[in-house]
């Protein structure tokens, strides 16, 4: 089963709308982006959710004692860090972390094996953002990773190409943002339809 995350979670409706359509995963982000939240506005989010719907919460080089406070408040499950955290720092979560690599050779994944984390999220490489580029990267460069570790896709997934890089990379999970909103919030239509696609490809 690929697991699918619906990144960049801003309100509750969003919220809502990601798990009715069936993803696994929300994220909220604690850190400088347009779709960041604060802690009690995260709180709301969270107390929307039904059962079953995992919370992830992304950081940026953010200390470890504020990233255990806001897993505290607002009731995470799994920690992204999404910056230049080292080895030992992840290691030092106590929940399960996704380390995020930003792709933009191969070089870029020659240190994953120094990582004891849950999975890596590989994203595009920008040297203006960390992420939320909305951007693809040389999938290529991740079929080969996807089968020593469980990776997340991300970056520039919409529903008109998850098909194409479910078949290439054939990840762990997947991870969409930018691709299911429309003028800058989460589309409902488009989450369905993303996360649709991801269930038909398993069943074929």
């Amino acid at each position: 089963m690929v697991r699918v995350k619906v990144c960049g979670i801003s309100d509750p409706e969003a919220a809502l709308a990601a798990a009715e359509a069936g993803a696994d995963a929300i994220g909220l982000i604690f850190a400088p982006s347009r779709r960041r939240v604060t802690v009690e506005r995260a709180r709301q989010i969270v107390a929307s959710l039904p059962p079953f719907v995992s919370k992830v919460g992304v950081f940026v080089d953010e200390s470890g004692e504020r990233i255990a406070e806001t897993v505290e408040a607002v009731g995470l499950d799994t920690v992204q860090l999404h910056g230049s955290e080292t080895p030992e720092f992840a290691g030092s979560c106590t929940l399960p972390v996704l380390k995020a690599i930003r792709v933009r050779d191969a070089g870029s994944l020659a240190g994953l094996a120094e990582y004891r984390v849950s999975a890596f999220l590989l994203d595009a490489y920008d040297p203006e953002v960390l992420g939320g580029t909305g951007r693809t990267f040389d999938w290529s460069l991740a079929v080969g990773a996807a089968l020593d570790y469980r990776i997340i896709l991300s970056g520039g997934l919409r529903a008109d190409n998850i098909l194409e890089a479910l078949d290439r990379v054939r990840p762990y999970g997947v991870d969409v943002s930018g691709g299911v909103e429309t003028a800058g919030s989460k589309d409902p239509e488009k989450i369905r339809e993303f996360v649709r696609r991801v269930r038909e490809w398993e069943y074929q």
